[in-house]
C-alpha cells in the first residue's frame, strides 16, 4: 500500500463520500475505509475492507497512514460508536499514525440526547489518547434532515418539535473543512462550523414538505424536560460560528425540489 495517505473512516456515509471525493480532486492519497464486502470503484481512490467493531481488516486498513479521518458513525446503534473508536485509536497507535481528526456535533455538551453522550465520550476518549488529535463541531447536515422529513411525511399527520433551533450546514463545506485540518497539523478543538442561518425547526419542516410537494399538517408537539429546554434554547446551535455559506434554501432548490 502506498504511504503517508489519508485514511478516511465511514467513506460511503454522507459525510465521509464527500471527504474522499474532495481529497480526490485535490490530489491527496487517500485511502476510503468502508465494511462493504466489495467496495466501491473509484479512480484515484485505494479503497478497503475494515470493521472498525472488531478489528478486522484494520492492522492493512491503517499501515502508512499519516493522517486518519473519523467520519464513521452508527446512530441506529450508537452504542457500538465508543468500542469502534477504541478499536481505531488502538490500530491508529499500532501503525505510528500522527493525526486522528473526528468529525462532532455542535451542542452535545448542552442536549442530553443518548446519541451525544456516546458522541462526547468519544470525544474524551480521542483527548486521552495520547494521538496528534483534532476535533471539528459542526450542526446538522441538509441531507439527514431531508431523510427525516421523508420519513415523517409519508403519514398525513408529520409531528415535530415546537420551540426547537437548527442550524444546518452543507456536509460538503464540513468536508472541505475536515480535509483542511488533516493538511495541517494537530489542533486539538477548532472552531466550531456551523451553517450560515438559524431556524425554527417547524419552519426548517414545512419549507421541506413545499418543496418536496407534500400536502401535509405540520403537528408541533411540546418536549418537555431537559432535552426539550436545551433545544429551545438553541443548544443545536452556534450563531456565533455561522460561517457556513451554502443556505437551507440553496438545499431545497437543488436537492428537493428538484432531485
Amino acid at each position: 500500500m502506498e504511504s503517508n495517505v489519508i485514511l478516511v473512516t465511514g467513506a460511503t456515509g454522507v459525510l465521509g463520500r464527500e471527504v474522499v471525493e474532495r481529497a480526490r480532486r485535490a490530489g491527496v492519497p487517500v485511502r476510503a475505509l468502508t465494511r462493504r464486502a466489495e467496495p466501491p470503484r473509484t479512480p484515484g481512490v485505494s479503497w478497503c475492507t475494515g470493521d472498525l467493531l472488531s478489528g478486522e481488516g484494520l492492522a492493512e486498513a491503517f499501515a502508512g497512514v499519516r493522517t486518519v479521518i473519523h467520519c464513521a458513525t452508527d446512530a441506529k446503534r450508537y452504542r457500538n460508536d465508543l468500542p469502534a473508536f477504541e478499536q481505531l485509536i488502538a490500530a491508529a497507535r499500532t501503525a505510528g499514525v500522527g493525526h486522528v481528526v473526528n468529525i462532532s456535533i455542535v451542542g452535545i455538551d448542552q442536549v442530553p440526547f443518548p446519541y451525544y453522550r456516546v458522541k462526547l465520550a468519544g470525544e474524551q476518549l480521542l483527548r486521552a489518547s495520547g494521538l496528534g488529535w483534532t476535533n471539528l463541531r459542526a450542526t446538522q447536515f441538509p441531507e439527514l434532515l431531508d431523510s427525516a422529513f421523508g420519513a415523517l411525511a409519508k403519514s398525513p399527520v408529520v409531528p415535530m418539535l415546537s420551540g426547537a433551533r437548527c442550524q444546518p450546514v452543507d456536509q460538503g463545506e464540513v468536508a472541505e473543512r475536515l480535509l483542511e485540518l488533516a493538511l495541517g497539523e494537530p489542533a486539538g478543538d477548532a472552531p466550531e462550523l456551523a451553517g450560515p442561518k438559524v431556524y425554527d425547526l417547524l419552519a426548517l419542516t414545512r419549507s421541506w414538505l413545499r418543496a418536496a410537494g407534500h400536502r401535509r399538517l405540520v403537528l408541533p408537539v411540546p418536549l418537555p424536560g431537559r432535552l426539550g429546554a436545551a433545544l429551545r434554547s438553541g443548544g443545536l446551535t452556534n450563531p456565533e460560528r455561522a460561517v457556513g455559506r451554502r443556505t437551507w434554501e440553496d438545499f431545497l432548490r437543488t436537492k428537493v425540489a428538484n432531485p
